[in-house]
């Protein structure tokens, strides 16, 4: 065992001996197939500046049983490949104070916020069992691909728990990111709770993940996966997996997916959010098996939504279970040509019980509930209808109206089941 000193480089296997130590420009890994074994020892940083481990263009490298406090990030690893990260301890990096900023999901690797573990370009690697709470954001990943991250914790942060950036075919699994929240003060006693913070963020070409038996719960969203950059650049993140996740309690959305396709939530839970699901100016999606319980607006909300299956689900106590609309934005034609409307859309088999509007399908609407705005010299009754939706074999109970549709076309029911609707089981407003 040695004691750790400030810059010190390790090139073979390394076992510290237990304490505090305060290293202000931390330590180099600078070989492959090196194992650190902290062995419960503390690396301090100074002013929350720097990184405490870095590695670099190395293989098969592992970090474990370390405690890391202080600095800018934790563990630094950029261009490594079968990097492995178990059983650490990371908190008090750096954090934009709260109350202050709406966060920018956008920000590049080099510009990133502070963070427990930062990867860069990594690839093959296992990030597992490690307590990330309590900072500004657990795990940040760019530019990586084939990750295992299992079983780590990152609630109580300020920011996100998990970050996917340009990170691809990666497993989350079993991971804990509750309370992942921040305000953002907008005068007075307005402002906006969640200010973009997230359980888990997935941007920028972020595709083919599965993520499974994740909890999310009150945070600024849950999940949170964005496919359209400010600049209007389409970069979406297709053919991911969520599965058996808990994103509950958040006071914006549970699962925020927009201007992406191939998406696949199954079994997942959505209850007293402000919507459940939102997944604006996506496509080729399947919800199966979810629960809804009790979201303030809806629980799955969609404007322009193209080719979706929905099945299988459980709806109730909220004001609209399914909520779908058309809303014309040419802003984003570039980006998403085939979503002008809200079309071909399957919702089957599923259960509506105690919903103000348990399904509600509308034309030019804003938000799925006021008039919106179309082209000039067009008749806001057929421009853009919602076309093509099916609905059977779903059952529908005690909500105040079952199906509601606006300016619709060629919307089909089949074998709906309904039971004490108190105003209509469709109405046509």
């Amino acid at each position: 065992m040695i004691k750790p000193t400030d810059s010190l480089i390790i090139e073979q296997d390394t076992k510290f001996a237990p304490g505090m130590y305060y290293v202000p420009n931390g330590i180099i890994i600078d070989a492959d197939g090196v194992t650190l074994d902290g062995n419960g020892a503390i690396l301090i940083g100074k002013d929350k500046n720097g990184m405490a481990v870095s590695v670099h263009n190395r293989k098969g490298v592992t970090i474990k049983n370390l405690c890391i406090q202080n600095f800018k990030y934790g563990i630094y690893g950029v261009n490594c490949r079968e990097l492995t990260v178990q059983d650490c301890a990371i908190t008090a990096t750096a954090e934009v104070p709260a109350n202050t900023i709406f966060l920018d999901i956008w920000l590049p690797g080099d510009r990133a916020y502070g963070s427990g573990i930062l990867l860069s370009r990594c690839e093959d690697s296992t990030i597992q069992g490690n307590d990330l709470q309590h900072q500004m954001n657990g795990m940040l990943s760019y530019g990586c691909k084939r990750l295992a991250v299992r079983q780590n914790n990152a609630s109580y942060c300020s920011g996100w728990g998990f970050h996917l950036y340009d990170t691809s075919d990666s497993l989350y699994e079993a991971n804990c990111a509750d309370y992942c929240c921040r305000w953002e003060p907008r005068g007075g006693r307005s402002g906006h709770m969640g200010a973009d913070a997230a359980g888990f963020l997935i941007i920028y070409n972020s595709c083919r993940n599965i993520f499974r038996h994740n909890l999310a719960r009150l945070g600024g969203d849950g999940f949170f996966l964005a496919g359209l950059t400010p600049d209007y650049e389409a970069v979406p993140c297709n053919d991911n997996l969520f599965e058996e996740n808990d994103g509950s309690w958040s006071p914006n959305i549970a699962f925020e997916a927009t201007f992406s396709a191939g998406n696949v939530y199954r079994n997942n839970y959505a209850n007293h959010c402000n919507y459940g699901f939102w997944l604006g100016f996506s496509r080729d999606g399947l919800l199966e098996g979810n629960q809804m319980l009790d979201n303030a607006r809806a629980g799955i909300a969609v404007e322009n939504g193209v080719h979706f299956q929905v099945r299988g689900n459980h709806f109730q106590d909220s004001d609209h279970g399914i909520l779908l609309w058309s809303k014309h934005i040419p802003d984003f034609l570039d980006a998403v040509p085939e979503n002008t409307t809200s079309c071909d859309w399957r919702i089957e088999n599923n259960t509506f019980i105690h919903n103000n509007k348990a399904v509600r399908i509308a034309a030019n609407q804003d938000h799925g509930v006021r008039p919106y705005q179309v082209p000039e010299g067009e008749d806001a009754q057929t421009w853009r209808l919602p076309v093509d939706h099916f609905l059977a074999d779903n059952r529908f109970q005690d909500n105040r109206i079952a199906i509601e549709d606006q300016h619709t076309l060629r919307t089909v029911q089949e074998r709906n089941r309904f039971t004490d609707s108190l105003e209509a089981d469709h109405k046509i407003a």
